[in-house]
């Protein structure tokens, strides 16, 4: 009696085996060491994982019927017509105005095992009219990474706001690994531009060093703080590189700004440390200040970001611009 093994040599190397022989003497290629099935571990985790699979597409499945049944037409902007039978929106309905087929997205209620975007799952998140945390728990069960930055972190915990503030007149911020700004105090918000006009998507200091003229002509070393900002993004992106907020983002640059192409083309990579920054400020003038990251985790991902003077000129200037952050509120 063969082993599967010696069947499928059998069939690989034609009806004679590899060696020219039959029967017993086919074992040849196996007692050399060639590895007649996978290790016991490797199926299990292969078939533990195709059931964590499973179980995750129908979670998705379920979650996204319920959210569409739960939505009136009025809600999304449609009539309701006399013959609607169907609890909340028909799946069409949803498919229409998420832009993606009628029959995918109705593979995708029956928990078919297709692959999705981020992209159609941000219509779709938009579509059903999802909060932050049904936002989050969509793009989680289909195993995706939310390329948009939440308005609202975990990581901004009301302690940590209070921390902000009672920082003042010192400029300080919160902001993770790819330069979002997840959260700032009245100082830092005058410090390079009016940030709160700022739209919340655009809130990334590389977005900003590169685009926005405001922060541009308040930083006094431009050129060589685009290159190191260039520096510590590609580091910090090598952790990151399969993610799509980050392929995201340098997209964008890359489309947006020939001076960051051109510093992108170096392949510099440095680290992060204390720093000392001269800043141009439309309100008080000059500011020199000591840049200082103090890590909010044990990995280097969100980090306060704080500006202290290093003269007293700078100190009496920081207090006039906390001033006018005030007054204009």
């Amino acid at each position: 009696m063969t082993t599967m093994a010696e069947e499928t040599a059998v069939r690989e190397n034609g009806a004679t085996g590899a060696t020219g022989v039959r029967g017993r003497e086919a074992r040849a290629p196996e007692a050399s060491g060639a590895p007649a099935r996978e290790p016991e571990g490797v199926r299990e985790s292969e078939s533990r994982a195709s059931r964590e699979s499973d179980i995750r597409r129908h979670e998705l499945a379920a979650f996204l019927r319920h959210r569409r049944e739960h939505l009136t037409p009025e809600q999304v902007g449609l009539p309701r017509g006399r013959r609607r039978r169907t609890p909340g929106l028909r799946r069409e309905e949803v498919a229409h105005l998420s832009a993606v087929g009628v029959t995918w997205y109705t593979w995708l209620e029956q928990a078919r095992d297709i692959q999705v975007s981020v992209q159609v799952l941000d219509a779709l998140a938009r579509t059903l009219m999802l909060d932050q945390n049904e936002r989050a728990h969509l793009f989680q069960l289909a195993g995706a990474v939310d390329p948009t930055p939440a308005s609202r972190c975990p990581t901004i915990t009301p302690a940590l706001l209070q921390t902000l503030e009672q920082l003042e007149p010192l400029p300080a911020c919160i902001q993770n690994s790819r330069y979002d700004i997840l959260a700032y105090n009245r100082t830092y918000g005058r410090l390079l531009c009016d940030l709160d006009e700022v739209p919340a998507e655009d809130r990334n200091c590389m977005v900003l060093i590169t685009t926005n003229e405001q922060w541009r002509s308040s930083i006094v070393l431009l050129d060589e703080s685009i290159r190191l900002m260039a520096a510590k993004f590609r580091a910090s992106m090598a952790g990151h590189l399969a993610d799509p907020a980050w392929k995201m983002l340098l997209k964008r640059l890359r489309a947006e700004s020939g001076q960051f192409r051109e510093v992108w083309e170096r392949h510099e990579v440095v680290g992060s440390r204390s720093k000392t920054k001269f800043f141009d400020n439309r309100y008080v003038g000059r500011l020199t200040l000591v840049h200082t990251d103090l890590w909010l985790g044990p990995g280097e991902g969100p980090r306060m970001i704080t500006y202290a003077p290093v003269d007293e000129e700078s100190r009496e200037r920081l207090e006039k611009l906390h001033a006018v952050a005030v007054e204009r509120g």
